[in-house]
């Protein structure tokens, strides 16, 4: 397939000839129909401003006093968004997962357990693989949570509660594909999962837990004490010590710097590779001038315990690359760099 002119041809093997397989779609067109989907589901979703009502209410309440799990069942489309809402849910404080209603019929029911609220999805309410679960989930006793587009269903009529994600039309031309439907379906789980974390006292710390892999939980959870030189790492000299032997500290322990501490073992200054620049240049001695005549004196001092991410906002705002981190007795207990945050993967 090539193109000549803006138009696609197809050649075939042969003949000699090219035949025309479709002109490039008319792109007012293209905006017009995209258009038409985005304004029709945004109507879609402000009818549910009126569904949030004594039901939505009821749900919340059922799901807030779970003392399992909420598990969400969904087929097809309605499985891909009860599938997200079970992340959302599980994410946000609210404990949930998601079970194939197929998958129940074969084994995976076990999962549901007495304590758990069951919320199921189905436009129609009348899904067969989550119709054959209802006299099952009725016998286990467990709350039942309807989130279909039919209030007289089979589902609505077997549910505790019902909320209602009916839509006037689809969003799809031929109103068949799941569009509108699947669109609030979606908003409607994101509004009980927020409902919720925001009734539970959720902190960001909390959500932190939900997501340690992720550069938000990092930044909300590591703390510099996770990430500092310790012990033997640590560059450390003596303020009697020579320039040169700081240079040989700073050489073996790779941070671009060595804190500088008095007899007493408490940081007296720090000595960095900037200042070995600015020494260079006034032509000191390496092998004669004490290391306290060079150091800087008012080093940044940071505990062990703030976050590693307020670590990096106090180097970007005093413009420097390396920290020291002491006890409340001023003695050193680590070192970091810039390159040891950014390593971090807090950024």
């Amino acid at each position: 397939m090539w193109a000549i002119n803006g138009l696609f041809y197809n050649k075939v093997l042969g003949t000699g000839y090219v035949e025309i397989i479709m002109d490039v779609m008319d792109k007012q067109a293209l905006k017009e129909s995209a258009l038409a989907v985005i304004n029709s589901e945004i109507q879609a979703v402000q009818l549910l401003c009126d569904r949030i009502d004594d039901d939505f209410i009821q749900a919340c309440q059922l799901m807030s006093q779970c003392e399992g799990r909420i598990v969400v069942l969904g087929m097809g489309k309605s499985g891909h968004i009860g599938g997200k809402i079970a992340a959302t849910l599980a994410s946000t404080g609210t404990p949930a997962f998601f079970v194939h209603p197929g998958e129940a019929s074969h084994g995976d029911l076990g999962m549901v357990t007495e304590h758990d609220v069951v919320l199921a999805l189905s436009n129609s309410g009348e899904t067969p693989e989550i119709l054959t679960l209802l006299p099952l989930i009725k016998r286990m006793g467990v709350p039942l949570i309807a989130m279909t587009g039919c209030r007289d269903s089979m589902l609505a009529e077997c549910s505790s509660v019902i909320l209602n994600v009916q839509v006037e039309r689809e969003a799809c031309p031929l109103g068949l594909a799941p569009t509108s439907s699947t669109t609030i379906a979606l908003v409607m789980g994101d509004a009980l999962a927020v409902a919720l974390f925001n009734a539970s006292g959720f902190t960001a710390e909390d959500f932190a837990f939900s997501h340690p892999g992720g550069s938000l939980g990092k930044r909300l959870l590591l703390r510099v004490s996770d990430i500092m030189h310790k012990g033997e790492a640590i560059p450390v000299v003596a303020k009697t010590a020579l320039i040169s032997e700081a240079l040989l500290e700073i050489t073996e322990k790779k941070l671009g710097m060595t804190v500088v501490v008095d007899d007493h073992k408490q940081v007296a200054g720090i000595f960095t590779d900037g200042d070995l620049r600015r020494m260079l240049g006034n032509n000191d001695n390496i092998q004669q001038t004490c290391i306290a005549t060079v150091m800087s004196p008012n080093c940044t001092m940071i505990p062990e315990t703030i976050l590693a991410v307020e670590a990096m906002r106090i180097m970007e705002a005093k413009k420097i690359n390396a920290l020291v981190v002491t006890d409340e007795q001023n003695h050193v207990v680590g070192a970091l760099n810039m390159h040891d945050l950014i390593q971090s993967g807090i950024l």
